[in-house]
């Protein structure tokens, strides 16, 4: 089961980039932009973890935290655009139990969900550090950072190997070619950079894959690639 997490954020731009990077992360996100819509529904249900701006329109993120946590104990980060000590305190005194503040940087903002959910529930910490992937005879150990494919181990680089374990975990999705810049970067796709294309052909060597009509590792044009979940068998 995914990790479910509410993000409240108005800033509809911001909003979808957060939603894309945590979703390619493996987590389900939910936005609302509204702040009354997000504790009306956020108290019917509650997710994992909840994103919070402080900011918002109909009810501020300060009060919506406050009557929160009066419900439930589920984690909260806030953000805001204000880097002042002031908000930071309020936020906190409000129930928050991390803070962050905008522009946010994704890397930083998983980790911090890692830690909360950590302190939150082993359970959930455990479904977050997944650490190995097996598909078939295709089996992907990250810690070890080993590959075998029908007990034969394959001799990926490390860039080979990020790709593949990306694309394995969503494994009969499409993976975005902007998803995976990000992700292995740790910034926004240029829309020029090739090196995740040649990258995929690289790995789609070693996998044995079909050269010109590729089926273990399909491109999906205007759209991304996807690592076929039924091939492995």
């Amino acid at each position: 089961m995914m990790i479910s997490i509410a993000l409240v954020e108005d800033d509809k731009e911001l909003a979808h980039w957060i939603r894309d990077y945590l979703c390619a992360k493996n987590y389900n996100v939910n936005i609302y932009y509204d702040g009354l819509q997000a504790y009306q529904a956020l108290s019917v249900s509650t997710p994992d973890l909840i994103i919070l701006d402080g900011m918002l329109p109909s009810m501020d993120g300060l009060e919506v935290c406050k009557l929160l946590r009066l419900k439930s104990a589920v984690p909260i980060i806030m953000l805001t655009a204000r880097d002042e000590e002031i908000d930071e305190i309020l936020g906190l005194e409000m129930g928050a139990d991390d803070y962050l503040t905008k522009p946010v940087r994704g890397r930083l903002l998983e980790t911090r969900i890692k830690s909360l959910l950590r302190r939150a529930s082993p359970s959930l910490s455990s479904h977050v550090e997944q650490d190995t992937i097996t598909l078939g005879h295709l089996q992907i150990c990250k810690p070890t950072r080993a590959v075998t494919l029908n007990n034969n181990s394959l001799k990926l680089s490390s860039n080979e190997f990020d790709i593949l374990w990306i694309l394995a975990k969503h494994a009969g999705q499409v993976v975005s070619r902007e998803s995976l810049y990000q992700q292995l970067r740790g910034y926004e796709y240029d829309g020029l950079d090739r090196s995740i294309d040649l990258r995929i052909s690289r790995l789609r060597k070693k996998l044995l894959d079909d050269a010109c009509e590729p089926y273990k590792v399909k491109t999906i044009w205007g759209k991304g690639y996807l690592l076929a979940a039924e091939v492995w068998q």
